[in-house]
């Protein structure tokens, strides 16, 4: 179960020419892929590019009939390496995947693409997770696209431009024979839009045709001597094609006049916060025509000498907008105009950050303080005055409160680690290890648990050093999705294979959670185009792990909390795995939720659990909500004098998991959770039980406040 379906929307992927196409980037390039003759798509879900893959899957019927096969590969590296199929046919293949920590994964399989080159189109869709909305490392990937010599694409955020780079992307690899990255920001990827629709087309060579008469090409295997030849091939023959088709198919733009004496060079993904600016300073319409020429780099690898070095004729100085570090365009477009002997000034990073997200208010102060030093007649008085204040954003961070990202409420990760902080509370402090997903909400309080985390799958890799045993085991926490993706091999494997003396935990929520639901090959859910339900304990096993516990409720956590406590204090001396396994919550109401309503809407009886927290029992020291940290249990001040510090609270978030419950009966605090069953759509007998019940306890509350003092110390 996805985190959304595209059911609907995939619809609009058979529309063909003479129809108009109006959606998100992620279905625009679904659809251009279709309208190009893609052969063959894959990849590996992962913010921004996670709907892709969803869109792909709910397409899988469409793909079918076009002849188009797709795979949902179980990790980036296994995505680049399907691009194979391109080496030696002419069948187009796009795959798609996070960016930085993507491409690090496929690293080895880019590089061997890179230098055997292809035959068909390879276009590998990048999401680049840059900026105040990443989840990851702030990193960018056209270093990558520079160290492997392959083509960067940057198209400008709309989706004309991002559907005709899908094209030109194709048609770039196979005039070069290189495979080209197609770069979509976070807002690219969500953007909305309309765009002229072509007719899909089959691919001119599908897989299943290409089984028929298998090829092979000694000279593009990377082995010493091809190698070499590879790397000069790359220099001699693809980079001067490439080149050559980039001019000639004009895929970098210009705007504005042309004659100037300031300019701006941007990346395609940034010319809508330049236009931006441009347009709050007067110097540009509704439309994009400006004052200001603009350089825009729908292609950032390889940069044209001759074409940068045209755009600078006649000008003074150029600003360079490159968004991320370190300024790899600044850099060489000053090594181009070095060498050409130009007076041009080049600015960049010393009037914009060095790192961090361009902004508005950030693309706004940089182009303004360009426009004052080189070209101050063409700003607005207001703005060329002597310290004339410039618009800001106000800081909303003193009335704001910080909130760090947390688990869902009644996710069935947070009794886990409630076990593991009750362990640690009877036997001290363990070395944990985290890993990516959900659960590394962890190392943030209430739990402050695990505190570092080295890639997906390596929880168990990353503790490697601690495995030599000493007075405490070490403990690592891994996902099923990260379990699947590298982890079986990568961290149980290596544990196995030496002798690790360590505990890992595996967080099985049936799903890729973090990245929107997918299935992997331990889901529940009967997929009728993937095989899953298949035990982790069983893969566990095959590897050669001995000691295995599985728990199929998390939110018993006394049950949680003596199986850890077991690993921990075992003699077993090899490793030890627990695979903790409960449906994450968000999945469970997405799925639940609708088949409640419509039968609530149906008038069938439906009980419903909810918690709460008696007020008198209470004792306000908040323990609980040290060890459980559920969004719905929350604070709330009594009106009674006597009691000055706030009580526990549920909201009406709660969905019933028990959590806080569980918790506060493990630890041994007050036993004020109680549960209560919300009943839809109830009984005759039920009625009128529930009338008595209410009678009785008016007529309790009532006898209760006779008796009760009032604030001014007299007796009722």
């Amino acid at each position: 179960m996805a985190e959304r379906s595209f059911k609907a929307e995939v619809a609009h992927l058979r529309k063909g020419s003479g129809d108009t196409f109006t959606g998100e980037g992620i279905l625009a390039i679904t659809k251009a892929l279709l309208e190009n003759g893609v052969g063959y798509v894959g990849g590996y879900q992962g913010a921004p590019i996670s709907h892709l893959m969803d869109v792909l899957a709910d397409a899988e019927e469409l793909l079918t009939e076009l002849d188009v096969r797709y795979e949902a590969n179980a990790s980036e590296a296994a995505a680049a390496a399907m691009l194979a199929a391109s080496v030696h046919y002419p069948i187009r293949g796009a795959v798609t995947f996070k960016g930085s920590v993507g491409v690090n994964v496929a690293s080895d399989a880019l590089a061997n693409l890179a230098s055997s080159g292809v035959t068909g189109g390879a276009l590998v869709i990048v999401g680049e997770d840059y900026g105040e909305g990443s989840s990851i490392m702030q990193e960018r990937t056209h270093a990558f696209a520079m160290k492997s010599q392959f083509w960067l694409l940057d198209p400008r955020p709309n989706l004309p431009a991002i559907v005709k780079a899908v094209g030109d992307g194709f048609e770039l690899s196979e005039a070069s024979n290189t495979p080209v990255m197609l770069m979509v920001r976070i807002r690219s990827c969500h953007v909305t839009g309309t765009f002229d629709c072509r007719d899909n087309l089959r691919p001119a060579l599908s897989v299943r045709d290409a089984l028929s008469n298998p090829q092979k090409d000694f000279s593009r295997v990377v082995l010493p001597p091809m190698s070499y030849i590879h790397e000069q091939d790359k220099v001699t023959k693809r980079w001067p094609a490439a080149e050559k088709f980039i001019t000639e198919h004009g895929l970098n733009e210009r705007f504005g006049p042309e004659q100037s004496g300031i300019g701006i060079v941007c990346q395609g993904g940034m010319y809508n916060g330049v236009i931006r600016a441009l347009q709050r300073l007067g110097l540009a319409d509704l439309y994009g025509q400006t004052q200001v020429p603009i350089y825009c780099l729908n292609v950032t690898y390889p940069l044209l000498r001759d074409e940068f070095l045209g755009f600078t004729q006649g000008k003074d100085s150029v600003l360079v907008i490159e968004e991320g570090q370190p300024e790899f365009i600044e850099q060489q477009l000053g090594a181009m105009l070095y060498r050409a002997g130009s007076s041009v000034q080049l600015h960049g990073k010393d009037m914009l950050p060095m790192a961090g997200e361009y902004t508005g208010q950030v693309m706004l102060d940089g182009v303004t303080a360009f426009l004052r030093r080189h070209a101050p007649d063409m700003l607005p008085g207001a703005v060329l005055a002597p310290n004339a204040p410039v618009p800001e954003i106000p800081d909303l961070s003193t009335t704001v409160p910080v909130r760090p990202p947390g688990f869902c409420t009644g996710c069935p990760e947070r009794p886990i680690f409630a076990a593991i902080k009750l362990v640690q509370q009877e036997l001290g402090q363990h070395q944990i290890s985290g890993d990516i997903g959900c659960h590394l909400f962890a190392a943030l309080p209430p739990f402050e648990i695990g505190g570092q985390t080295m890639g997906y799958g390596l929880g168990p890799a990353s503790n490697a050093a601690f495995d030599g045993g000493g007075e405490r085991r070490a403990i690592s926490i891994l996902g099923d999705g990260g379990f699947w993706h590298n982890g079986l091999s990568s961290s149980i494997g290596n544990m196995v294979f030496n002798r690790s003396d360590s505990v890992a935990i595996i967080v099985d929520n049936y799903y890729s959670a973090a990245t929107g639901g997918q299935d992997v090959m331990s889901s529940r859910a009967e997929n009728p185009t993937k095989a899953t339900n298949n035990p982790i304990a069983k893969a566990l096993k095959g590897v050669g792990v001995e000691w295995i516990r599985q728990i199929d409720r998390t939110y018993d956590v006394p049950k949680m909390r003596a199986v850890i406590h077991e690993a921990l204090t075992t003699d077993y001396a090899g490793p030890k795995v627990i695979v903790a396994s409960s449906e994450c919550m968000l999945n469970r109401q997405r799925r639940e939720k609708p088949q409640r309503k419509q039968a609530i809407a149906e008038g069938r009886r439906i009980e419903a659990p909810r918690f709460g927290v008696d007020e008198d029992i209470c004792t306000g020291d908040h323990a609980c909500i040290r060890l459980s940290g559920c969004p719905s249990l929350s604070l709330k001040r009594l009106d009674d004098p006597l009691r000055d510090d706030p009580v526990a609270s549920i909201d009406q978030t709660c969905v019933g998991c028990g959590n806080c419950g569980e918790v506060a009966d493990a630890a041994i605090l007050c036993p004020s959770f109680y549960r209560a069953d919300v009943v839809h759509n109830p009984g005759r007998i039920e009625r009128w039980w529930a009338e008595r019940q209410a009678r009785v306890i008016d007529w309790l509350q009532s006898r209760r406040a006779a008796r009760r003092l009032d604030v001014t110390g007299a007796a009722r």
